[in-house]
């Protein structure tokens, strides 16, 4: 029997649960998830030989080291923080991991170690990271196949609302992670253009938009994510003129979300030593100049700082977190971040029956026989409900199928991966189109 080892059960891991769980008894496999607290999981009715709950503190390195001894292969939803010391755990007890998180330079140093051992440590096996990485390393390998040269590659994923679940002025409700939503861009990011690397700061980053006009869908704004320049070597494009990779969202959310870093909100580098006591208006007022215009409603104040029109879309926006109301934070020593985020889980939360969006546009334009091509190739994908979201089954099912494939040794790889391999690519689109999650494609002459 091969035993499967699930660290975190959040929102991201229910499809990838219900696969490996339902696959359990024919596959004659284990399954142990394991969480902080797990008593709020659904009970399965699969006897004990198939799957079993674990409440676990990841800090407890003892108790951690036994559970991925027991395992065949460990595979990680926890935040992106503790995939190193479970990273640690699987090379040292000599057991497969795999994660849809980035690959950090402490676990890539792993590399040698792992392949040495015949173990496979596969990153970025999610939705970005990993379909992206899937799907676009597909397109570029079959483009040069057949005598194509690339001369700009542009990529831009998001999670967002789907239409009929749109309900406020953001556009936009959280389908992961709260925290990485404020934290997002932070830093600065960096791309390529016409041979000519481009940076634009975080103070930047939500002015500095492009409008994506995504297959069947219409136009969404993108934003530049992190460091487009690190996927040169992986993709094979070390000469390409132009590579950008970014973030979708609805028109509307960046402008907003401009003015929010403008005044402070989103820094997560200082705490508020009487955060708890305060209102949210008391909060949004300290980052106020004190001036001439004190006497008037925060509302104005808050306009004319920004220098925004009282009726603007933005401010409606700010209104609507509750950023101007009398009830107390309740958060001690909190991050402005901290605080922020709290007032998003409170107001754009998925409602029970709301439904997500999970749109991928990859963008390539190439030679071929002395013409110019543009291939487009999108992936729109819609949720059932707040619990079986887009996001999940995005996030779940690569890691799902990449479980299989080496549990059912139809993957022979060691080392520390992502991604990128025809190995890897060939078989897991296979297995996500048949679930649905496929690309449509369009191709123009310009």
């Amino acid at each position: 029997m091969k035993h499967i080892l699930l660290l975190g059960a959040g929102r991201s891991s229910v499809y990838l649960i219900d696969y490996l769980v339902a696959q359990a008894p024919s596959q004659n496999w284990h399954v142990t998830i394991a969480d902080l607290q797990t008593a709020h999981l659904p009970a399965r009715g699969l006897p004990s030989t198939f799957l079993s709950y674990l409440n676990l503190d990841i800090q407890e390195q003892a108790q951690l080291n036994s559970q991925v001894q027991k395992a065949d292969v460990v595979i990680s939803l926890l935040p992106a923080i503790f995939h190193l010391p479970v990273a640690k755990a699987c090379l040292a007890i000599k057991r497969h991991f795999l994660t849809a998180s980035y690959v950090t330079p402490e676990i890539q140093a792993m590399h040698e170690a792992a392949k040495e051992h015949g173990l496979l440590f596969l990153m970025e096996m999610g939705l970005d990271p990993g379909i992206d990485h899937l799907s676009a390393k597909a397109t570029i390998d079959r483009i040069r196949e057949q005598g194509g040269q690339l001369f700009s590659f542009k990529s831009y994923t998001g999670g967002l609302v789907a239409p009929e679940s749109d309900t406020n002025p953001w556009h936009y409700k959280i389908s992961w992670n709260p925290r990485n939503v404020v934290l997002a861009g932070k830093g600065t990011a960096t791309y390529l253009y016409n041979h000519t690397p481009k940076y634009i700061p975080y103070s930047q980053l939500f002015r500095r938009t492009e409008q994506i006009n995504v297959i069947d869908l219409g136009e969404l704004e993108g934003y530049a994510n992190r460091d487009s320049l690190a996927y040169q070597k992986a993709y094979g494009l070390e000469n390409i003129p132009t590579l950008i990779r970014g973030t979708l969202r609805w028109p509307g959310f960046c402008a907003a979300w401009h003015q929010l870093i403008k005044l402070g909100l989103t820094d997560d580098s200082y705490r508020l030593p009487d955060s708890e006591n305060i209102t949210y208006t008391q909060w949004l007022e300290s980052y106020l100049p004190d001036n001439q215009l004190k006497k008037q409603d925060t509302i104005d104040r808050l306009a004319h700082y920004l220098k925004l029109p009282g009726n603007s879309r933005e401010l409606e926006a700010i209104r609507y977190l509750g950023l101007l109301e009398s009830e107390k934070i309740k958060l001690k020593k909190a991050t402005p971040a901290q605080i922020l985020e709290q007032r998003l889980v409170q107001r754009l939360a998925l409602q029970p029956t709301d439904q997500d969006l999970v749109v991928m546009q990859h963008e390539f334009e190439y030679g071929f026989n002395n013409q110019k091509k543009r291939l487009k190739s999108a992936l729109v994908l819609t949720g059932q409900d707040a619990t079986y979201t887009a996001m999940a089954q995005t996030v779940g099912m690569p890691l799902a199928f990449a479980a299989e494939l080496l549990l059912t040794n139809e993957i022979n790889l060691s080392g520390v991966h992502i991604p990128v391999l025809p190995e890897l690519y060939r078989p897991l689109l296979a297995r996500l189109e048949k679930i649905g999650i496929q690309f449509t494609e369009q191709e123009e002459n310009f």
